[in-house]
């Protein structure tokens, strides 16, 4: 006997609209437009024979039908969508979707995809930075770029690279830096959402004497690179994320060499994606490409 299935676009538009409780960023996600979302919910409404939203000027407001409905809906469409990642021999896509942490999107990652697209030209990239976290396979990521220790259970995480870390600054600002006396009268550059800062670096090297409580706070390693490269003060960089600013002189280090920190960048996915070719590739690619910067060498002194 053939399943009765209602249409099934209109679950894919209720499960948005249901997690968004809008219809305005259910079509956003899926590229859409708000009527074509209420659309083809109103369609899927009439063949139940149920309203699933009380649609109101102040937004939507799920009916207990639509509530009870939603949970269910969800996880037939995440073992719709697992089922379909694990076929066998799936011919390529030509498509990849990465989540990424932005600090490394923008200091690692946009920088080096140039090589990876003229090495795999016929493979289209998009590129997610938003905070959310990942729920293969519902948001449409293949892989996730995270940094951690790598403790995400159900994920498939390996690690790409553990954090280095070395104090960083402008040429200028280095040339009066040879010992971690020369430091103390420097201003210290801080990361208000970093736990691995000046007080880890300082233990990994031995160095007492700092005044921690001193210094400009910036909210992202971002600013406090930029603000360091403009020769606000010392900021603790981070390899393979200062990786370009070492190449190109922007930034010195100084009192190296770099310390091993305790986190590192982890490429996360689910079991199932392993299995696309288009995954494969890129693993191999970053793989290799943050290979070189695994072990930096570092002057001692400013050049």
């Amino acid at each position: 006997m053939p399943y009765r299935l209602p249409p099934l676009n209109g679950l894919r538009l209720f499960e948005a609209a249901g997690r968004h409780l809008s219809f305005k960023l259910a079509a956003e996600e899926l590229c859409l437009t708000p009527s074509a979302v209420s659309h083809g919910i109103h369609s899927l409404e009439e063949w139940l024979g149920v309203s699933l939203f009380v649609r109101g000027h102040r937004g939507l407001v799920m009916t207990v039908a639509g509530a009870a409905y939603l949970p269910r809906v969800r996880e037939a469409l995440e073992l719709l969508a697992t089922a379909t990642e694990a076929v066998p021999g799936r011919r390529p896509s030509g498509r990849l979707s990465i989540s990424v942490a932005p600090s490394f999107g923008l200091r690692w990652l946009i920088p080096n995809l140039p090589r990876f697209g003229a090495q795999h030209p016929h493979i289209e990239v998009t590129v997610d930075t938003s905070h959310r976290q990942i729920e293969f396979p519902r948001d449409g990521m293949d892989l996730a770029i995270r940094m951690g220790r790598g403790d995400w259970p159900d994920l498939h995480a390996s690690c790409l690279i553990v954090e280095a870390l070395v104090p960083v600054c402008a040429p200028a600002v280095a040339g009066r830096i040879a010992t971690a006396t020369d430091l103390t009268r420097q201003t210290l550059l801080h990361v208000t959402n970093i736990s691995e800062d000046w007080a880890q670096w300082a233990r990994l090297a031995g160095v007492d004497g700092l005044d921690l409580s001193r210094g400009l706070r910036f909210d992202t390693i971002h600013m406090a690179m930029e603000a360091a490269a403009q020769g606000l003060g010392v900021a603790i960089g981070r390899l393979p994320l200062i990786a370009m600013d070492l190449a190109t002189g922007r930034l010195v280090p100084v009192l190296a060499p770099a310390r091993r920190g305790r986190t590192g960048y982890w490429l996360t996915t689910s079991r199932e994606a392993l299995t696309r070719p288009e995954v494969a590739v890129f693993r191999n690619w970053i793989r290799a490409e943050l290979k070189e910067t695994a072990s930096p060498v570092l002057p001692q002194r400013p050049a």
